[in-house]
Formats: C-alpha cells, sequence, structure tokens
C-alpha cells in the first residue's frame, strides 16, 4: 500500500506544481477573455454589426497603430541590436553598468517620461531649437503632435525591451564559434551574417515582440505627444470604455486588435523559421 500510495503522489506531483498558474490564467486571463467576448456580443445579439462598424468606422486607426508599431519596432532593432552587440561582445568590465543605464528608465513612471518627451519635443523645447539651427526644420516646424514624435515616444518606451532579449541571446553565444570562423578566414563581416546573427535570431524574434504588441496597443504616446490626426485604435478603444461607455464596440475593437496581433506574430515565427523560437 505504502508503495502504491508513494508512487500516486509521484505522478500528481507535476500536476499539483502547475495546478498555481493554470488557476492564475483562468482567474486572470481565460475569464477576462470569456467576459469581454460576451460583451462584445452585446445584449440584442447582433455581433455582426458591432463588428462591422469596428473594421468599417475605425479601419485607418488599426492601419496606424499597426504602422506606427512596426515603424516603433524597426526603430528599435536599427537602435537596439548594436547597443545589445557592444554590451555583450566590448563592454568588458562595464557589461552590468551599461545594462543598469538601459533599465533606468523604469524607475521612471510612464507618464513622466512621456510628460519629459512632450517638453523636449516641443515647439520651445530643444529638439527644435536644434533641428532648426541644422536647418533640418523649418522656422515654423514642429516636431510635437506630429507621427514622428509618435513613433519616436514608442521607440523610446520600449527599447529596453529590444535591447534586453538580443543582449541574452548574444551573451550566451559560444565565442568559440566564432574564432572558428575566423580560423577559416572569414571576415568579421562574414562571421557576424553567418554565426552571430543566425544565433541571435531567437532574441531578435522576441525583442520584436515584446517592443510590436504593446506598441500597437499603446494610446499614452499618441495622446499626449499626436494630435486627433495620429489618434490609435488604444486612445479609441479607452475612449469607447470609459467616455463613450459603448462596451459592446470597445470589447469588439480589443478581440480584433488581438486577432490581428495574432496573425502577425504567427507570420512573422514562420517568417523567421527557426526551431527554438517555437
Amino acid at each position: 500500500m505504502g508503495g502504491s500510495d508513494s508512487h500516486r503522489r509521484s505522478r500528481l506531483a507535476p500536476y499539483l506544481l502547475v495546478a498555481p498558474g493554470i488557476l492564475w490564467l483562468l482567474a486572470f486571463f481565460v475569464a477576462p477573455l470569456v467576459i469581454l467576448a460576451s460583451t462584445s456580443v452585446g445584449q440584442g445579439g447582433a455581433w455582426y454589426e458591432t463588428y462591422g462598424l469596428a473594421l468599417g468606422r475605425y479601419g485607418p486607426h488599426f492601419l496606424r497603430s499597426f504602422r506606427y508599431a512596426l515603424a516603433a519596432t524597426l526603430l528599435a532593432l536599427v537602435l537596439g541590436y548594436p547597443l545589445a552587440y557592444f554590451i555583450a561582445f566590448r563592454a568588458g568590465r562595464l557589461r552590468y553598468p551599461f545594462l543598469g543605464l538601459v533599465i533606468l528608465p523604469f524607475f521612471v513612471t510612464f507618464l513622466v517620461r512621456t510628460f519629459a518627451w512632450k517638453t523636449i519635443l516641443g515647439d520651445g523645447g530643444p529638439a527644435v531649437w536644434l533641428l532648426q539651427r541644422l536647418h533640418l526644420l523649418g522656422a515654423h516646424g514642429r516636431l510635437l503632435d506630429t507621427s514622428i514624435a509618435v513613433v519616436g515616444g514608442l521607440t523610446y518606451t520600449f527599447l529596453p525591451f529590444m535591447v534586453l532579449p538580443v543582449y541574452a541571446s548574444l551573451e550566451k553565444l559560444d565565442r568559440r564559434l566564432v574564432e572558428a570562423a575566423e580560423d577559416l578566414y572569414a571576415t568579421p563581416g562574414a562571421a557576424f551574417r553567418r554565426v552571430v546573427l543566425p544565433l541571435s535570431l531567437p532574441g531578435v524574434f522576441a525583442g520584436s515582440l515584446l517592443t510590436f504588441i504593446p506598441a500597437a496597443g499603446d494610446f499614452i504616446n499618441a495622446q499626449l505627444l499626436g494630435s486627433p490626426n495620429q489618434q490609435m485604435l488604444g486612445t479609441v478603444i479607452q475612449n469607447q470604455f470609459l467616455d463613450v461607455r459603448d462596451y459592446p464596440l470597445a470589447a469588439a475593437l480589443s478581440f480584433v486588435l488581438m486577432a490581428l496581433i495574432t496573425v502577425v506574430v504567427l507570420a512573422y515565427a514562420r517568417l523567421l523559421g527557426t526551431e527554438e523560437l517555437a
């Protein structure tokens, strides 16, 4: 009997270990999704009208949100990959201070950082003054309330989410592979293209997702740094929930946004085509 009880407990142990996580997901992920789905259908059951309105009236907001999120992701990759590469391969003993500087903005509230950018990009701010002195901006040109300001704010906000996964991927890379490529007469550029870049793709994939997904649903940067012409879908959803109180439409917009992001993520994973990304 004792052996049977011990065997039963050993079989139940894995399920007991994952039970808290499953309960957490059911309570705070699955249940809210079910409630959101039922809300999007509405009381009358004419769900097709609600979703048709979401796609018809706010189609430009979907396109704008994805365009801004894609631009911010690409900019974060262009800025973040060299920084992560430098920290992983060249920083030496300064590696951890540099990583501390990367995450330092998280010690300041998100709203405070965005308001700071509003001051920097304002008509009398240092960014406009410098660009005018460099003749890159006209005398009456402005940065605030433009798409440039919104994309710049998104890039700044989510840049650490790109740098850290890429750094983690580069840091665990076996340096002997690079040395072997160089021993086989590969130039530094060829060694990077054939060894470093392919092995860092999991970090690029993770960083892209961590940047693109929250950027597509962001509303703070568009609201504070942009104008109504730069309004993103997150702002529309917030207004529908809190101001207009059209809960079915707001829930439908949220569901469509989640579905489109899921399709984009799956397509991106297939495009990158590496088993480690699964």
